[in-house]
């Protein structure tokens, strides 16, 4: 009877045991799984366009499958003539200033996009590869570019000229595209209670690369293109034969790079 006792003490000893390391023993999880066990992803974004322009903003959206994912965005940049890096900002005596630029125009992108991934990275280390679109409302806002303008038969002050803000119209016209009569920009916080909107939308579509698809941290950065339109022709610089056949135009097309940091949960 002891040695029976004994027996099956042991014997319920032994079941607990297996048990409980089949029920608490930790599990290696399969790395098949990583990625959609993320719900949600929040990154920033950094652009720089090749010929007008940067722009900052923020992506948000839901990971909805291992290789795609939906989003919304919301960007804030500057757009600028084509024609502002061939000739160049000028220099007088009293500060530098953009020769023929009558308004500075600023945009708020909007829209949803998606990124897909065409396959895995590696486990381990690599990069994942795949393409990224994006479309939306934009809401442009010109803010009028001030000049300090000196008459030529306005006396000398003390060390520097007599000058007065001046923004381009058909009255101003001939003082803002006079190169003798200019002294510099008249600074940045010049003209915000005179902006005006422009309605249009944006388009873009790029390559994707992402060091850390699956991780929790998003690392990616993307080359490709972007086109912004507009209802209007949008007047950054003035259309003059003074400035080189300028023309202004309701479009803009342009090459990107976009940093992205960021983080899934």
């Amino acid at each position: 009877m002891k040695l029976l006792l004994t027996f099956l003490l042991a014997a319920c000893f032994s079941v607990a045991s297996l048990t409980a390391q089949t029920t608490f023993q930790p599990r290696k999880l399969s790395n098949d799984r990583k990625g959609v066990v993320y719900d949600k992803e929040v990154v920033s974004d950094f652009r720089l366009n090749t010929n007008s322009g940067w722009s900052f903003g923020v992506a948000w959206g839901d990971v909805k499958t291992y290789y795609l994912t939906r989003f919304y965005y919301v960007n804030f940049g500057e757009l600028k003539h084509i024609k502002e890096f061939r000739d160049g900002t000028l220099n007088s005596s009293y500060g530098s200033y953009i020769f023929g630029k009558q308004n500075n125009f600023y945009v708020f992108r909007t829209g949803i996009g998606e990124k897909r991934y065409f396959s895995e990275k590696d486990r381990k280390k690599g990069v994942a590869v795949g393409v990224s679109y994006r479309v939306g409302p934009t809401l442009g806002l010109l803010k009028p570019y001030y000049l300090n303008i000196s008459p030529l038969e306005s006396p000398i002050r003390g060390p520097f000229p007599y000058s007065r803000p001046t923004k381009y119209s058909a009255q101003t016209s001939d003082d803002f595209l006079d190169k003798n009569k200019i002294t510099g920009t008249s600074g940045f916080t010049t003209g915000w209670g005179e902006l005006k909107p422009q309605l249009g939308g944006n388009i873009m579509g790029s390559v994707h690369f992402d060091w850390g698809a699956y991780d929790e941290f998003v690392k990616a950065m993307e080359i490709g293109i972007m086109a912004d339109f507009y209802l209007d022709k949008v007047p950054i610089l003035v259309e003059s034969p003074t400035l080189n056949n300028v023309q202004n135009r309701p479009f803009f097309v342009n090459l990107f790079v976009n940093f992205q940091l960021g983080k899934r949960n």
